[in-house]
């Protein structure tokens, strides 16, 4: 089968994926369901890996941090003027929980460390898969990844509804 044509299969099985997962109501379910729909297209084996035209990963890159920047707003930076703080507490808690996490995986499951390390690092997939690539450890890292998210994206809001539940109870009285 041509690349192009291997390459059409995982675009659609992630838009696929993606369509799906948005009937979940789960918070990012597009990004979770073209995971899982790219991922069980090439775990299944039946086709190559998929080949991207040159400068395409480039492409994305600047498109994923533009959605980013996007929410950047002056809103934004006006309640980070407030929130600074707890940013600062959340960013230095969840690196150093990440690499201790991280090195302690590596030396308990015997993994390579930067599997470990950027697996276990506080960031979302896609950037923490990009930076996994250029390591050479792109798709272990995603992976890893993957299963983070999906549990957090079932977990948590299980959990604010379960936590609004408790505390509304509570504030009654």
């Amino acid at each position: 089968m041509s690349s192009l044509a291997t390459l059409a299969i995982y675009l659609l099985a992630g838009l696929g994926g993606g369509l799906v997962a948005l009937l979940t109501g789960i918070p990012a379910a597009p990004l979770a369901g073209a995971l899982l729909g790219a991922g069980l297209v090439s775990v299944s084996g039946r086709w190559d890996l998929a080949h991207w035209p040159p400068g395409t990963r480039t492409g994305l890159e600047i498109a994923i941090g533009t959605v980013i920047g996007t929410s950047l707003t002056s809103s934004a930076l006006s309640e980070l003027r407030q929130l600074w703080r707890p940013a600062l507490l959340i960013t230095v808690t969840l690196v150093a929980t990440g690499l201790v996490v991280g090195l302690w995986s590596s030396r308990l499951l015997g993994i390579d460390p930067i599997i470990t390390l950027l697996g276990s690092a506080p960031g979302g997939i896609s950037g923490m898969s990009l930076v996994g690539a250029e390591f050479g450890v792109g798709a272990a890292v995603a992976a890893l990844h993957a299963v983070r998210l999906i549990t957090v994206l079932v977990v948590v809001p299980v959990v604010i509804r379960l936590v609004l539940a408790f505390t509304a109870g509570h504030s009654s009285r």
